[in-house]
């Protein structure tokens, strides 16, 4: 049994030294950092593999290090905030991630631009999952909190559609070394913010932590989405892209055992699962970010290769998608005080499949206005309109001592979505397109993917819609 110490009855949110203020724009500043990170450094990937003499394969891990190292480490991140005190692990992460940057952008070799990008991953798992447990606990209920999650989805949404207007032009009037160098001004200054407005948490001590259950979880996850990343060498249905799968599936279920028998702390409570908005938030984020990553891709690339528009163009034209999730984000804030969340993220899913199989439309002579534009707004709103319903369900309901899990498994299968969502869609538009390149054969091949992410969008409408309550979700309590 675990026994909670330091501050008997009162929240961790509520301590002496909190300042809700001082709080929030800390959180936003960290989610705004992380989301740039994610989608920041595509538009000049090009210039990278110039600049380091990257091989064509080489360079996908610029991306895939760094998904690697988020998604799979963010259940132990979540876990190490609840145990540790989430202020402590979040400066912690920040100060890695702000040291990963500024070495990454001072790279001299692939290898070093690489190790980087995974310890940007790793400080991100610290940081993610500290982070947005901290605003659940800070804003437990009410007005208050909606506002909340109101800021952080914007600013979620910001970073990761400014992330490509912001590498494109850093990219193209800077150097590729900055779109590495820009994280560290954010990082300093949301570890300032953090220092002084987030209060001393209570930690929990008790039952020896799970080191099993964490090693078989972050092993299969990263093994999971290697697996599927190297697909553009190993085809599917090769001897070891089934190995390398087989072994990462028996890495989780030989950990989902060890969550139910082990006499340890578990990683994660697996009776989390039975809570119904956990289960379906969880699943609608990993179709969501799966559908998401790839449109990113998939538009970047026609917009640059089909249409052929430079970097900074080409991050200029991601502003109406950018743009259009913001406006979502503060639709769904105004109209959260009274619609139910699963309401909310019928609608947003709804939107931005439409927007995505609209995209889909794309042709070799099309044009930003005419193929892009429309879509990208629809597409935008309706993503907007997901955000922070997702996020307040995921951790509503979830005793407070378990926030920062819940947390960490948001995050992770919004990155785990993504990762795989990325490569299973590229592996897929690439065999579209076919050896005998063209602009026509892009077309088709970036079409096909947007088809599919708009699919996967309509799965998530569908989880959201046979999983979720269609009333508000309880207070959050700290009950069991």
């Amino acid at each position: 049994m675990e026994t909670v110490v330091e501050s008997e009855g009162a929240d961790p949110a509520v301590d002496a030294g909190v300042r809700p203020g001082l709080t929030l724009a800390a959180v936003a500043v960290v989610q705004f950092m992380v989301s740039l990170d994610l989608s920041v450094v595509n538009v000049g990937l090009p210039e990278i593999g110039a600049g380091l003499g990257f091989s064509a394969v080489g360079l996908t891990w610029v991306i895939h290090a760094y998904a690697l190292t988020f998604g799979g480490l963010l259940l132990l991140g979540g876990k190490t905030a609840d145990r540790y005190g989430r202020k402590a692990v979040l400066l912690t992460g920040l100060a890695l991630f702000g040291l990963a940057s500024l070495v990454g952008g001072l790279a001299q070799s692939p290898a070093q631009l690489v190790a980087a990008r995974a310890a940007q991953g790793i400080g991100a798992a610290a940081l993610s999952p500290a982070a947005l447990a901290l605003l659940t606990t800070t804003f437990p209920s009410g007005r208050a909190r909606v506002r909340a999650f109101g800021v952080w989805s914007a600013v979620n949404a910001a970073g990761g559609a400014l992330g490509v207007l912001i590498g494109g032009v850093l990219t193209q009037y800077a150097g590729w070394r900055w779109v590495m160098f820009v994280n560290v001004p954010m990082a300093v200054g949301a570890l300032l913010l953090s220092w002084r407005g987030v209060g001393a948490d209570r930690r929990i001590r008790g039952g020896r932590p799970d080191i099993l259950g964490a090693a078989l979880v972050t092993s299969g996850m990263l093994l999971l989405v290697f697996g599927v990343v190297r697909t553009d060498r190993y085809g599917w249905g090769s001897p070891v892209t089934l190995t390398t799968l087989t072994a990462a599936v028996a890495l989780l279920v030989a950990f989902v055992q060890v969550e139910r028998t082990t006499r340890r702390e578990p990683l994660v409570r697996l009776g989390l699962f039975t809570n119904r908005s956990v289960l379906g938030s969880n699943a609608f984020n990993l179709l969501a970010g799966a559908a998401m990553a790839s449109a990113f891709y998939f538009i970047s690339l026609y917009l640059q290769h089909v249409l052929g528009h430079g970097a900074a163009r080409t991050g200029v034209e991601f502003l109406p998608l950018a743009l259009g999730v913001i406006t979502g984000s503060v639709l769904a804030v105004k109209l959260g005080y009274r619609v139910p969340p699963r309401t909310l993220l019928v609608i947003g899913g709804t939107l931005t499949a439409a927007g995505f199989a609209w995209a889909s439309l794309i042709t070799t002579d099309g044009s930003f206005t005419a193929d892009i534009l429309g879509p990208a707004i629809l597409a935008g709103i309706g993503f907007g309109f997901c955000l922070a319903p997702v996020v307040s369900l995921a951790t509503e309901g979830v005793v407070s001592h378990e926030a920062g899990t819940a947390s960490g498994l948001l995050n992770s299968s919004r990155q785990i979505g993504a990762s795989l969502g990325l490569t299973a869609l590229v592996t897929t538009a690439t065999h579209r397109t076919g050896h005998v390149v063209t602009p026509q054969s892009l077309t088709e091949g970036y079409a096909l993917g947007l088809r599919l992410g708009a699919g996967l969008l309509a799965a998530g409408v569908v989880v959201a819609v046979t999983v979720l309550r269609g009333r508000r979700s309880p207070r959050a309590t700290d009950g069991t």
